[in-house]
């Protein structure tokens, strides 16, 4: 596998944890009667670990492919949300995030 395959693994990967992180966290700070949102988020995110894990095992391009984009969808969104509620950091994080995993995901199809 070249380079850009086992750079687009782990940067999916780490992707894909951070989400997963942010996700538990705010499951944590939930209310209960606000919860089930939030167990939705987890269960979500920890799908997205799971696949991201198992990407590289596969050797498939195409595999990893799709869950690199993903996670650039993910965390897309996660900045377009953080940019409606005013939040500079889960702005930047997340949008930084999306296009780091971009790059290495054009590196990638273009290799």
């Amino acid at each position: 596998m070249p380079l850009a395959f086992w750079i687009c693994a782990a940067v999916t990967a780490i992707s894909a944890a951070v989400s997963f992180g942010y996700s538990v966290a705010g499951l944590r700070g939930s209310d209960p009667g606000s919860r089930t949102p939030s167990q939705y988020a987890v269960a979500r995110s920890l799908a997205l670990v799971v696949v991201a894990a198992i990407a590289p095992f596969t050797g498939s391009v195409a595999f990893l492919t799709a869950v690199a984009a993903a996670m650039v969808i993910v965390q897309a969104a996660d900045a377009v949300v953080g940019a409606l509620r005013g939040d500079r950091f889960r702005t930047f994080g997340p949008a930084a995030t999306a296009a780091g995993n971009l790059g290495a995901l054009v590196w990638l199809l273009l290799t």
